[in-house]
């Protein structure tokens, strides 16, 4: 005969892990993407909350009040780490755009499944490159074992983030743009280069239709300086993932 007294623990740890793992996958990149089908992230979701469930403690029953606003909690802490990491995705994809704006691509946009709406080709180019950075670097698993980690520096029924760390989300929200800027720098000062050409041939030659001539030079040389700057695109997300990763354990108090 089953004993409810003894299942309210059990459901309790559930229900945290469940509202944590959940935040996370609602926000973080990788887990919550919308170009994975919903039942591979259903599945997902329902896999990391069946292994992180014995690591969270029943703080509360989760059918009172309590329980509610601790499960509110949970959703917090999760979405939280997830935005932080997927600002430093963000920002990649910010300086792909600002590349191909730069190389005069800005109109090329396509399908952008994550967001429901159009984005500049080379914007998800940079972000598909560093997707594909994080899984080689093991960062999802490390996102796991941060995760994994919480339950024990902020477990379920202990004050949530408070005041100060989403004011630290917001100011790292700010080095968005920073970081979209380093991502971009590279080529941006080579087309700069390209464009001051083009400047001087203009006063030499002001009869010179620069538009037929310079349009198909320009975005011949922008292939060329993206090329080349790629080299520089894992360090400028190894530094943004740093940052990241530091916040993140900062929210969590590791």
């Amino acid at each position: 005969m089953l004993d409810l007294a003894s299942l309210q623990p059990m459901l309790g740890s559930l229900m945290w892990a469940m509202g944590r793992v959940g935040g996370l996958c609602l926000m973080a990149p990788v887990f919550g993407d919308a170009v994975a089908p919903a039942r591979i992230r259903l599945g997902i979701m329902l896999v990391l909350t069946a292994v992180l469930a014995p690591l969270a403690p029943a703080a509360t029953d989760p059918m009172t009040a309590d329980g509610i606003a601790v499960m509110v909690n949970q959703l917090l802490i999760g979405a939280s780490i997830g935005f932080v990491l997927k600002l430093a995705f963000e920002a990649v994809a910010l300086g792909g755009q600002l590349v191909g704006q730069s190389m005069s691509l800005g109109f090329a946009e396509t399908v952008d499944p994550r967001g429901g709406g159009s984005s500049p080709v080379l914007s998800q180019f940079y972000l598909l490159m560093v997707t594909l950075l994080f899984l080689a670097m093991d960062g999802h698993l490390r996102l796991i074992a941060l995760l994994a980690d919480s339950f024990r520096t902020l477990p379920p029924g202990k004050v949530a983030i408070g005041p100060s760390g989403l004011h630290a989300v917001v100011l790292f929200a700010g080095q968005l743009f920073a970081g979209a800027v380093r991502v971009a720098l590279p080529a941006m000062t080579s087309l700069l280069l390209v464009n001051i050409g083009f400047a001087a041939i203009s006063r030499a030659a002001p009869s010179m239709n620069l538009f037929a001539v310079g349009f198909p030079i320009t975005v011949t040389l922008g292939f060329v300086a993206l090329w080349l700057s790629l080299h520089s695109l894992p360090g400028a997300f190894e530094s943004l993932q740093g940052s990241a990763w530091s916040l993140m354990h900062e929210l969590v108090g590791g």
